[in-house]
């Protein structure tokens, strides 16, 4: 009975401190406040931050197109007037070309055409090489020791005089004449053991003979290049050669006079057969092909300015 009664008195102790037991668990006024940090405040309590809306996404409207102006209708073309028919033009006079093949080629692989003046050029060549060699010496002698002065070179002889008559026919010198065939010799000396300096491939060009050695001829042609051909290659019949700056041309007319009717019109180059020239006339009269007429002597080469050709 006795021990019934101790147990009852700790169950009701036991129940008396249930109620405070949790009100302590739940936070009430009588539970204990949450630690501290040593030398700290308390921190305040955290606010939660509102939730942001996500922003509303408006669609955008895509931009109308542009609209292009119309593209203005284009004028009809007004209807030209038919043109008058034109009257027919009298008819021209001919104009007259040189051949496209050139007067001569070079006789050798490496041969060239020959410059102007007597055709052996090697001394002059030779001389000019001399003359550059001796200016380097002086250049290379101002600093260096001075040297003793070397003999002076020999004076270069004098151009022979140029022969009036012909050593072998005795004619006058200088006199015209014309190549006989399209491949014509020039050679640098009077004999087949001098080099072929070129080839003339024009028959009918007119040359001047100035000198005469045996069978052989100096000529100078219109370009006044020099060389020495057979006189085999030379006849005597006269032509003649119409010379002028490119683009320009030489009227062959019907009579004599400036202001006669043109027969055709010469280009620069075209070689004429020489018919007659009255001495010290400034007409000559010439044929080209089938146009025959005169010209004025100062237009072509291959004539003396006061010689007759009959």
């Amino acid at each position: 009975m006795t021990v019934l009664l101790r147990i009852a008195v700790v169950a009701l102790a036991i129940a008396g401190t249930l109620p405070a037991a949790g009100q302590s668990s739940l936070g009430g006024a009588g539970s204990l406040p949450p630690p501290q940090r040593p030398g700290g405040s308390p921190a305040p309590a955290a606010t939660p931050r509102p939730a942001t809306p996500p922003a509303a996404t408006t669609p955008q409207p895509s931009p109308a197109p542009a609209a292009r102006p119309a593209a203005p209708a284009r004028p009809q073309a007004a209807q030209r007037p038919a043109a008058p028919r034109a009257q027919p033009a009298p008819q021209a006079a001919p104009v007259v070309r040189p051949p496209n093949r050139p007067d001569a080629r070079p006789g050798g692989a490496t041969a060239q055409r020959p410059p102007r003046g007597q055709a052996g050029t090697q001394g002059r060549a030779a001389g000019a090489a001399a003359g550059a060699a001796a200016a380097g010496a002086a250049a290379g002698a101002a600093a260096a020791p001075a040297r003793p002065p070397e003999p002076a070179a020999p004076a270069t002889p004098p151009p022979e005089p140029q022969p009036t008559v012909g050593s072998v026919t005795n004619l006058p010198l200088p006199r015209f004449a014309a190549l006989r065939s399209d491949s014509v010799n020039l050679r640098s000396g009077p004999g087949t053991r001098f080099p072929i300096e070129w080839t003339y491939q024009r028959r009918d060009l007119p040359v001047e003979i100035i000198r005469e050695f045996e069978l052989w001829r100096r000529i100078r042609d219109p370009e006044g290049t020099e060389g020495w051909v057979h006189q085999s290659t030379l006849m005597g019949r006269r032509s003649v050669i119409v010379r002028g700056a490119p683009g320009s041309e030489a009227i062959l007319r019907r009579r004599p006079e400036p202001e006669a009717a043109p027969v055709a019109r010469l280009r620069p180059g075209v070689v004429l057969r020489l018919r007659q020239c009255e001495a010290r006339s400034a007409w000559c009269e010439a044929q080209v092909g089938e146009h025959r007429g005169f010209i004025r002597r100062a237009e072509v080469w291959g004539v003396g300015a006061e010689e007759e050709v009959r």
